[in-house]
């Protein structure tokens, strides 16, 4: 599913390199955007990869950062054009998260936690359509659709048999215990989860309610890794109105050490499935979990 040229890791590439020039040449971001007559903000933006940036504003930073070297301006050009090019996501229409499903796109590696449901990439349809309803009930039918339909094309990254992604969910056992949907669409989700984690690059892992207090009761969060050293970490958080990408080293580096912290509390694979068998055989029996 993921398209030949990633205009959102382009655009964060881009933007990395840009950044790189400016603190060479020993420039704040304040006096290059006096220097082109832009606003700080632009100049901002633009190195952390979250606007399109165009190959004449590549040319003009080159100038104010002194770069001669006609093949590094012309490759610079270049991920500016292709930074500017469409996912396939945007087949959709206007997708919210769309930066996220881009960095997702291309990362070879997503360790995920999540609270308070299962994980995107592995819900079943008639789950996503009932997580998105139930968040969203303003929404109409139609954009629902859009969006589960979006979900389901995202996981193609972990189905698929060429370069699948590495992909390591911790999930909260009170996701599993959330009825979503009724019984029925929650046994059918439990044996989902139980046929992704027979697949060689899924771990999924439940945290059990009897560990008590754990590192990730501050909120669900993803850590993506790329197959270019030049693409650092990134650590996604998801908001009501924004979203948040963490990027800085040390900051990737706590919420890393947080998530080994979690793996190191839940259930191992074996155990994880065992937990998620019972649940699935509860749901199917339409009696309540634990029973």
């Amino acid at each position: 599913m993921a398209a030949s040229v990633n205009p959102t890791v382009r655009r964060r590439r881009l933007g990395s390199e840009l950044r790189r020039l400016r603190e060479r040449k020993g420039l704040t971001a304040e006096e290059v955007a006096s220097r082109l007559l832009v606003s700080q903000s632009k100049i901002s933006r633009l190195e952390n990869g979250r606007r399109s940036i165009s190959p004449r504003d590549v040319r003009d930073l080159c100038q104010v950062y002194g770069v001669e070297d006609e093949r590094v301006i012309e490759s610079l050009m270049t991920m500016a054009k292709e930074s500017r090019q469409r996912g396939w996501w945007h087949a959709f229409g206007d997708v919210p998260y769309s930066v996220y499903i881009g960095l997702e796109a291309e990362a070879t590696v997503v360790r995920n936690y999540e609270s308070l449901f299962i994980p995107g990439l592995l819900q079943t349809r008639d789950y996503a359509e009932a997580v998105v309803t139930g968040m969203q009930p303003e929404v109409p039918a139609e954009v629902v659709d859009q969006r589960v339909n979006v979900r389901l094309a995202r996981q193609a990254r972990i189905t698929t048999d060429e370069r699948p992604m590495r992909f390591w969910a911790v999930v909260d056992e009170a996701a599993l215990h959330r009825q979503v949907g009724g019984n029925k669409v929650m046994g059918e989700q439990m044996r989902r989860l139980l046929e992704m984690s027979e697949l060689p690059h899924v771990t999924i892992q439940v945290v059990p309610f009897d560990i008590g207090a754990h590192p990730g009761m501050t909120g669900a969060f993803s850590i993506m890794s790329f197959p270019e050293s030049a693409d650092a970490d990134v650590v996604y958080l998801e908001g009501v109105t924004s979203d948040l990408y963490v990027e800085r080293p040390m900051d990737v580096h706590r919420y890393t050490v947080m998530y080994e912290h979690l793996t190191a509390v839940s259930l191992g694979p074996t155990e994880s499935r065992e937990r998620i068998t019972e649940l699935a055989d509860a749901y199917e029996a339409e009696r309540p979990p634990g029973v």
